[in-house]
């Protein structure tokens, strides 16, 4: 067994997850040894090609992953961990969002642009959610990529949204927070409302703040200095400071230390898949993996 590989226990709960085998057709490969090959490449970020043999054919490995992304067992799978987390009481229902700028190889530039000659697009291939700009930003440093992530107390990711890398963190809050949604293994509506929300300065605005306050969310949110200091100067019309629990405040950590565990990935850390759809799948495969 390589390092990194997954343990007979590991593999057990990621089974029980799994959609099942298809009965007809040809038997497909082991799908542990495929699972490890892809996971392989996702933890070192090497080419597809370079997957190991002992992992099987490079191209069942990426035939696989691409599969799943179309069909969305990846997001499938990520969900059904999440109810296993939520029915044992392990999540937390208070939340943390941030986001972290990922570096983009160059290998990750050039998928075709908008107005491009694209069927996928009006076909149900995975491909109909593909951003125009493909989540890639362009600044003197480079090709860049955010993650945009929600992390509950416990360190649980409920919801991640890719984007270019310049894209402000404030404007892509309400994405975030939609894609909150834990299903109940009871039945039911799913929880899609946490009891707190952390955030930082980049979060400071009206709009959050009112999204929150209409939702029933207590929030810790500091207030921008420009933000103050033109409440100040506006005197009685600025209106009361904004309530702001320093020792709450602290709790924040957890997703930056979420961040930095999910980057040790080194094909999230880098991007190198073309696609956003694909890296977003990089990255549900990586939560997938820690998961266990």
């Amino acid at each position: 067994m390589s390092r990194g590989d997954l343990t007979d226990a590991q593999w057990e709960r990621l089974e029980a997850v799994l959609p099942p085998i298809p009965k007809m057709g040809r038997p497909p490969r082991d799908r542990r040894q495929v699972f490890d090959g892809i996971w392989w490449r996702a933890r070192t970020g090497s080419p597809w090609r370079d997957v190991p043999e002992r992992y099987g054919p490079w191209e069942t490995a990426y035939a696989v992953f691409r599969r799943w992304q179309i069909d969305g067992t990846w997001a499938h799978v990520l969900k059904k961990l999440q109810v296993r987390a939520d029915s044992e009481g392990v999540i937390e229902w208070e939340v943390s969002v941030d986001s972290t700028v990922c570096r983009a190889h160059q290998h990750a530039a050039g998928a075709p642009q908008k107005g491009a000659d694209d069927p996928g697009r009006t076909r149900s291939n995975g491909l109909a959610a593909e951003p125009d700009d493909h989540g890639l930003g362009r600044s003197r440093g480079g090709l860049t990529t955010k993650i945009h992530l929600a992390v509950d107390a416990s360190f649980h990711v409920l919801a991640a949204v890719i984007t270019a890398g310049q894209r402000g963190d404030a404007p892509v809050f309400e994405q975030v927070m939609d894609r909150i949604r834990v299903p109940r293994i009871g039945g039911g509506r799913p929880r899609t409302r946490p009891e707190y929300v952390l955030a930082d300065r980049a979060y400071s605005s009206r709009k959050i703040r009112s999204y929150l306050r209409k939702r029933g969310i207590a929030h810790t949110i500091p207030e921008k200095r420009d933000q103050a200091g033109h409440r100040v100067r506006r005197g009685s019309l600025g209106g009361r400071p904004p309530g702001f629990d320093r020792e709450m405040y602290k709790r924040r950590h957890k997703v930056e230390c979420r961040i930095g565990l999910l980057k040790q990935a080194r094909g999230v850390a880098t991007r190198y898949d073309k696609l956003a759809v694909r890296y977003e799948s990089t990255v549900k495969l990586t939560l997938i993996r820690q998961a266990l």
